[in-house]
């Protein structure tokens, strides 16, 4: 399992695009643990009173009200001070023109709005598992955030004529307060290759950060590993391990 504790980041990233495929079972997956962005987001925080502190990434973990240590204890805030969540998101990542003149967009939302049939649809493309449809119906519903990528295609001359396919989806689990978890991040093989996996999980990442949400894990297939430190995720930080319990019959 891999985390990141992102405590400063910038608006923009400047570093190469890549998107990667995620399919591995739990077993041979990493726990990958937070670290330092070095200033690649803004973090959007509340009207909170912080106090700066001394201690390492376990004290961290413990939500901040562990005295002697360098995580951010925060002060409730009063009614009149609490900020409203922030509105899902959606807006364009990217726009081409075919050579039939048609026009394709590639859209973001953190709206969580998916059809259970088009995400299993794209499992399949993939090479996933299938899922029993209520169970994945019943983790979107109880993910806290859920990230996904359309491509919209306009002919040209027909009006109304918007062909829109689900190409790519991630989701967080959350305790609504100090950490969030990443699971099912995946892209449309036909849309690999094109930077779409890394713009989905900055996108998602940042939308958590604006919920004030600092530390955020993952699990990752140690083919996939590289990719996310390359997004600022470390494995194993100060030799913490991540420890798993399933049945062995």
């Amino acid at each position: 399992m891999l985390t990141f504790n992102a405590t400063s980041l910038s608006s923009s990233s400047s570093s190469p695009v890549v998107s990667f495929d995620f399919n591995c079972p739990v077993s041979s997956q990493l726990l990958l643990f937070p670290c330092k962005f070095n200033n690649r987001y803004t973090r959007v925080s509340r009207n909170y009173k912080i106090f700066q502190l001394k201690a390492g990434f376990w004290e961290s973990i413990k939500s901040g009200f562990v005295k002697n240590n360098t995580t951010q204890v925060i002060e409730p805030p009063s009614p009149l001070e609490r900020d409203e969540e922030p509105l899902p998101q959606e807006f364009v990542l990217v726009e081409k023109t075919e050579p039939d003149g048609a026009i394709e967009q590639i859209i973001f939302s953190s709206g969580g709005d998916i059809d259970v049939y088009d995400l299993q649809a794209l499992c399949d493309k993939v090479g996933w598992p299938r899922r029993p449809l209520a169970k994945l119906a019943a983790a979107l519903k109880n993910s806290y955030m859920v990230a996904s990528l359309y491509s919209i295609r306009k002919s040209p001359g027909s009006e109304g004529g918007e062909k829109k396919k689900l190409i790519g989806m991630a989701r967080a689990t959350s305790d609504h307060a100090f950490n969030a978890t990443i699971w099912d991040v995946l892209v449309d093989p036909g849309y690999q290759g094109q930077g779409l996996g890394k713009a989905l999980v900055e996108k998602l990442i940042r939308a958590l950060l604006q919920r004030d949400i600092g530390n955020i894990s993952l699990f990752a297939d140690s083919q996939v590993v590289e990719f996310y430190q390359n997004l600022g995720f470390e494995a194993d930080p100060e030799g913490i391990k991540g420890m798993f319990w399933y049945p062995r019959y």
